[in-house]
C-alpha cells in the first residue's frame, strides 16, 4: 500500500511490480439524488453519493502496471470486506458500492479516472486512492469539489495539511515515522553497529532519511545510497554498501527493490541485518519475489515496522475467514490486512457520521478524534491532525512467521519515544454502528 506533490515531502507507498492484477471494479451503483446539489452544499449538507439504501464511494489503485504486483489485492480485500458488512446489514440500514478504477500508477490516469468517479459516478467519498505522485495529482480537484478524500494509502506527510486540505486524510504511519522509529531501535538495540539507508530517489527516500536522521543524527549514518524504479539493477548500490562496511541498511524500498537489494546482496556473499519501511517488509510478497526456497534462508530475522494486526490476531483471524468467504480464498498477506482494515475504519466514520450521513459529517466525524479503528497504537485524527498514526511497531521474521517483537516507538514534535501499544480489541466482528 502510495503518493505525490504541493507539499514538500512525498514518496511512492505502496509498489511493487512484475506480476499483472486482473481487474477488479465493483458495481456501478445507481445514482443517487442529493439532499442538497453538489456546488452548493445546502444548510442539511451535501449527500452526493447517498440514497435511501446504499453510499457508494469510490478509489484509484494500480490494478494494472508497475505497482500492481500486491497492491492490487488491497482493493480487492476492502472490496471483500463491503461485501461481508453488507451481508450484515451495512452501516445504519444502507449498503457500501465501492467502485475501483484501475490508474496503473500514473498521476495522469488518476486525474482521469478521479474525476470519472466525482463527476459522472457522484461518488460520496475517495476512500485510499494509492499512491504519493498518483494521489497528489487530484488533491486540488478533490478540495475544490469538497469530496471527503480519506485514509490515502501513501505514507507521505503530504495529507496531513488540515489547514490546506481540510477534507483530505492519510492513514498509513508516514516515512518519517517509519524510519525515526527504525533508527532509534538500531540505536537502542545494536548501539556499535555502523547504520546505512538505501532510499527510493524521491520524496519516499527523503522522508524515511529525515527520520532515521531524526533517531540517530546525520553522522550517525555511514552510508548513503539511491535508487530510481526505472532501473531495477542495484548492484552498484549494494556494493558501495558493502564496501562501506555497513552492517545495518535500512530500506526505503517498495516490495520489489526490497527482494533486488537483499536478493543481490546474497549473490554478492553479504548478508547485513535489513530493515525496511512497511512499504517494502511484507514477508509473503517478498516471498513470492523471491521464492520459497530461497526467501527462508536471506530473509530471517528480516526487520521492519508496522501499525496494523498481524500474525494469530483476533483481527487478522477474522479477516482470514471474510477473505475466505468473499475475496475468493485469495492470497492472504499484510495486503489484505491493509484493505480491510481501512475498509473497517471507513464503516466506523460512515456510522459516527449519523443516520443521514453528508459529507460535512462524515468529515468531522473523521475530525473529531472519536474513532478507533483497528491498530495497535491510537489513531492520531484531530481538529489539527490528519495523520492515522504516529508510531509503529517494530516487527521480524522467525522461521517464516512475521510478527511485532517488544518495540513501539512514537514521533512527536520531533522526537522519538518508546511506548507501549495499545492494540485495539475486536468488536462486534467488526460490524460498526451495532
Amino acid at each position: 500500500m502510495s503518493h505525490q506533490s504541493p507539499a514538500p515531502r512525498s514518496a511512492v507507498r505502496r509498489a511493487g511490480g512484475l506480476i499483472a492484477a486482473s481487474a477488479l471494479i465493483v458495481g456501478l451503483a445507481a445514482c443517487s439524488t442529493p439532499t442538497a446539489p453538489s456546488d452548493d452544499p445546502a444548510a442539511e449538507g451535501n449527500s452526493t453519493g447517498v440514497t435511501d439504501t446504499t453510499v457508494t464511494i469510490g478509489t484509484h489503485t494500480p490494478l494494472t502496471g508497475p505497482a500492481a504486483a500486491g497492491y492490487s489485492s488491497i482493493s480487492a480485500a476492502a472490496s471483500a470486506y463491503f461485501d461481508y458488512l453488507n451481508d450484515q446489514g451495512g452501516v445504519n440500514g444502507r449498503t457500501i458500492e465501492f467502485i475501483v478504477k484501475d490508474d496503473g500508477y500514473n498521476p495522469a490516469n488518476t486525474q482521469t479516472v478521479v474525476r470519472e468517479l466525482v463527476q459522472q459516478d457522484e461518488v460520496f467519498a475517495i476512500l485510499n486512492g494509492l499512491g504519493t505522485a498518483t494521489h497528489q495529482s487530484v488533491l486540488e480537484f478533490l478540495d475544490q469539489n469538497s469530496v471527503p478524500d480519506l485514509f490515502v494509502a501513501s505514507g507521505s506527510t503530504s495529507w496531513n495539511q488540515p489547514d490546506t486540505y481540510p477534507n483530505t486524510f492519510g492513514f498509513n504511519a508516514d516515512y518519517v515515522v517509519e524510519g525515526a522509529a527504525l533508527g532509534q531501535y538500531a540505536a537502542d538495540e545494536f548501539p556499535d553497529k555502523a547504520v546505512c539507508v538505501l532510499g527510493q530517489d524521491d520524496d519516499f527516500g527523503d522522508e524515511f532519511i529525515e527520520g532515521v536522521e531524526l533517531a540517530v543524527g546525520a553522522d550517525g549514518i555511514t552510508e548513503t545510497q539511491r535508487y530510481s524504479v526505472s532501473n531495477q539493477d542495484v548492484t552498484a548500490q549494494i556494493g558501495a554498501l558493502q564496501a562501506a562496511g555497513c552492517e545495518i541498511v535500512a530500506l526505503a524500498t517498495i516490495n520489489g527493490f526490497t527482494a533486488l537489494a537483499v536478493g543481490t546482496a546474497a549473490q554478492l556473499g553479504w548478508f547485513p541485518q535489513w530493515f525496511s519501511s512497511s512499504s517494502g517488509a511484507d514477508y509473503p510478497t517478498l516471498v513470492g519475489y523471491l521464492g520459497e526456497d530461497v526467501a527462508p534462508k536471506v530473509l530471517q530475522g528480516f526487520t521492519g515496522t508496522n501499525y496494523l494486526p498481524m500474525a494469530d490476531d483476533e483481527w487478522v483471524t477474522l479477516f482470514r475467514e471474510i477473505n475466505d468467504e468473499f475475496n475468493d480464498a485469495a492470497p492472504f498477506d499484510g495486503n489484505t490486512i491493509y484493505g480491510m482494515s481501512v475498509a473497517y475504519l471507513f464503516a466506523e466514520a460512515l456510522a459516527a457520521a449519523g443516520e443521514d450521513p453528508t459529507r460535512e459529517a462524515l468529515v468531522e466525524a473523521v475530525s473529531s478524534g472519536d474513532l478507533v479503528g483497528n491498530g495497535i497504537l491510537p489513531l492520531a485524527f484531530g481538529p489539527d491532525s490528519h495523520a492515522a498514526y504516529l508510531g509503529v511497531g517494530i516487527t521480524t521474521v522467525d522461521q517464516g512467521v512475521q510478527d511485532y517483537l517488544d518495540a513501539t516507538y512514537e514521533v512527536r514534535d520531533g522526537a522519538v519515544s518508546a511506548v507501549e501499544p495499545s492494540p485495539v480489541p475486536l468488536s462486534n466482528a467488526a460490524v460498526p454502528g451495532e
